[in-house]
């Protein structure tokens, strides 16, 4: 397989759903049928006109969409080099990017004549989009969360609540994201027939991969036409956004892999600096391939086989394993992965805060982080465009230990 022109890379997977090597649809013999059903309704509705109606009116009148896309005159000027650009995500409604995916999945279910709808958060941002969502269409939503997750991230836990979200702790393994997506298959399994799924990123069996990367292509397709309005063309830029599962940096990417002109970094979580074998980096760290979740990726395994625990400051990030798209995506040598560490991420919340006024959440900070790293080395007439998919407000009690600020 190599990359088509002119076709969304999620439109490429092959029939078994493999993007080369990667991907498929390994999944327990119970949930086959479920998964096809969902498969077959998202291929029809995804070219229904009253769908597609509902959809961009819910984009624009309820995410708020377009997100800005504008210079970053002060960290340019900070960092000296290329300049500094930025798609703001993080001004949708929800405080991130994560409504895009949500808003997907529960139109289906909408459409499907379904009212119950279950999902898997990390840092709270995918569950509390699939809460949102789920208010906003009037479904009932259940979201599983790991423990570890459930109490570093107690904001997004109220805010779901308040949504009318039942949100359940999952105590097993690592207990963090992991682990909640894991729980959210075991509920499905046995309550398929009743119950619409949402999948918080870019991971999992194939028709996961492409809802959420559906959802998610809305970022990069409108950055295009913002590119046209401000520089008449899509110019020569490198790419940088932060990569855990992987579903805003693949958003972010998606309408711009068929633009030689453009190159992209994928940032992941490198954890921290005193202990290289604590990261959620599977990518940068070149693991072995296995099988999480129903899909074939690079996953952080033991020798044996056996899925280890990560670790990040970013619960958005914390996860063993990474989409099939973005695994494609490395083998083809089409984007760059690297890492940065948590305390690069602090210092990258740091910057961007004190150089214009905009406070991240920990996850794109990570890409804040690199393009640090590179900015400086780089011409005054070259481009970086970074991505800001989340906002301070989940993270604040967490940055505000690590900075010593006393609430």
């Amino acid at each position: 397989m190599s990359i088509k022109k002119g076709v969304p890379l999620y439109d490429q997977a092959d029939d078994n759903g493999f993007w080369g090597k990667f991907g498929g649809n390994y999944l327990p013999e119970p949930l086959l049928k479920p998964a096809d059903d969902l498969h077959a309704a998202f291929q029809e509705l995804r070219h229904d006109k009253n769908f597609l109606k509902d959809l961009e009116k819910l984009r624009s009148e309820y995410i708020g969409r377009p997100t800005p896309f504008f210079k970053l005159e002060n960290l340019t000027k900070e960092l000296g080099g290329a300049e500094i650009w930025v798609k703001h995500e993080a001004q949708c409604h929800g405080d991130s990017h994560k409504l895009n995916g949500a808003i997907i999945s529960c139109l289906i279910a909408k459409y499907r004549g379904q009212t119950e709808i279950i999902g898997d958060t990390g840092a709270g941002m995918a569950g509390t989009g699939l809460a949102m969502a789920a208010s906003r269409l009037g479904l009932k939503s259940r979201v599983f969360m790991g423990k570890v997750d459930y109490e570093r991230q107690k904001l997004n836990v109220m805010r779901m609540k308040t949504l009318g979200c039942e949100v359940v702790p999952v105590t097993s393994g690592s207990q963090t994201l992991v682990e909640a997506v894991s729980e959210t298959m075991r509920y499905w399994l046995a309550n398929c027939d009743t119950t619409a799924i949402c999948v918080g990123s870019v991971v999992g069996a194939s028709v996961f991969v492409k809802l959420c990367a559906f959802g998610q292509h809305v970022i990069s397709r409108e950055m295009s036409s913002q590119m046209m309005d401000i520089f008449g063309e899509i110019p020569k830029a490198t790419l940088v956004a932060a990569v855990g599962g992987g579903s805003s940096s693949f958003g972010f990417f998606c309408d711009f892999i068929d633009h030689d002109q453009i190159s992209m970094r994928g940032v992941e979580a490198g954890g921290p600096e005193n202990n290289d074998k604590l990261h959620a980096a599977p990518l940068t760290n070149d693991s072995p391939i296995g099988i999480l979740h129903g899909a074939k990726q690079y996953v952080i395994q033991s020798p044996d086989g056996q899925i280890q625990e990560t670790s990040s400051i970013a619960a958005g990030l914390d996860y063993p394993g990474v989409s099939p798209l973005h695994c494609y995506l490395k083998d083809e040598g089409r984007v760059i992965y690297t890492s940065a560490s948590d305390e690069e991420a602090v210092k990258g919340f740091e910057i961007l805060a004190k150089t214009e006024g905009i406070q991240c959440s920990i996850e794109p900070a990570h890409a804040i982080a690199d393009i640090c790293r590179i900015a400086p080395k780089m011409g005054k007439d070259e481009k970086i465009i970074g991505l800001v998919c989340g906002t301070l407000s989940k993270d604040a009690p967490l940055l505000a230990q690590r900075l010593n600020i006393e609430l």
